[in-house]
């Protein structure tokens, strides 16, 4: 598929897609960098991450991704849509979505190059891109589809960047987000994760309306196991347990609900919360889900 990518700051030649990198006149790179922001995320968490929940493989993670699929496959009927992944971090959805659905044509971005460096050793055939969303380098009306999981609490000017991915979508477009609910679990976990905040479906929904969303799907995700973890999380509140640096027994223990359930078992509960998710919105969870849609016939933003 052409598609075509802007030109990069300082350049005066238009990047050319080949399949496998870009080439910039005589020029070949694995992935083009537009800006850059580590306010929110940096290596040290990618790699923090890909080490705590053992390489792709956390139960909520596994099940989130599985989601963000059913809501490709439920909702987009083009099989040449372009989609493109906000926050690619270790690349574990971008190879999902690469198999389960391989005629879209697949973009993957973050914020910090490293990441996206690692990705391209890996999959070398998909296009990566780096930039800030709040100031997204993309032109309007781009991209057909926009998934961004667990995203929006790492970004300080959170609307700003709402309002950027209205504006790359298509008209007709499909944004499919996650984020993690309920601020008053906000802990000393949540600040070594550098979130700026956690969420309130409603307040959410209500930030995607003032853009001129359609609000196609709202619901919670981890229903099931939200009580222990809730329960993990004030107590690590009441414990004051605030310190400034990665503590691995705590967070461990936090990811992994307490040691009460192994993954296999909750891997299966995340997924028959999934197949009834199709018939019904969870009222409370771990994390937010919102399927959004730009209108096909644009109107004024009422700010």
């Amino acid at each position: 598929m052409e598609f075509r990518f802007p030109i990069l700051p300082g350049n005066k030649e238009e990047p050319i897609w080949t399949g496998a990198g870009f080439q910039i006149g005589s020029e070949k790179v694995p992935v083009l960098k537009y800006t850059q922001c580590d306010v929110g995320w940096d290596a040290t968490l990618t790699d923090f991450h890909e080490k705590e929940v053992e390489a792709g493989n956390y139960y909520i993670d596994r099940a989130s991704r599985l989601h963000a699929q059913f809501e490709l496959e439920r909702n987009i009927k083009d099989k040449n849509a372009v989609i493109l992944e906000i926050g690619s971090s270790s690349g574990y959805l971008l190879r999902d979505i690469k198999k389960s659905f391989p005629d879209m044509f697949l973009i993957g971005s973050d914020c910090i190059p490293e990441p996206l460096e690692n990705i391209a050793s890996k999959m070398s055939e998909i296009p990566l891109i780096q930039f800030d969303l709040v100031e997204c380098p993309l032109p309007d009306n781009y991209i057909d589809v926009i998934i961004a999981l667990n995203v929006l609490e790492h970004i300080k000017n959170d609307k700003a960047a709402l309002k950027q991915i209205y504006r790359i979508l298509k008209p007709g477009g499909y944004a499919i987000l996650e984020a993690p609910a309920n601020q008053d679990l906000y802990d000393f976990f949540d600040e070594q994760l550098k979130h700026f905040r956690r969420y309130n479906l409603n307040n959410l929904c209500d930030m995607a309306r003032k853009e001129n969303f359609t609000i196609i799907k709202a619901s919670h995700f981890a229903f099931f196991i939200y009580p222990a973890f809730k329960f993990v999380k004030l107590w690590n509140k009441r414990k004051e347990m605030r310190n400034k640096s990665y503590n691995k027994t705590n967070v461990k223990n936090l990811i992994q609900m307490g040691g009460i359930f192994n993954d296999y078992i909750l891997y299966y509960v995340m997924l028959f919360e999934l197949y009834l998710g199709n018939f019904i919105s969870y009222p409370f969870g771990i994390r937010c889900l919102l399927t959004l849609q730009k209108p096909q016939n644009l109107i004024p933003i009422q700010n």
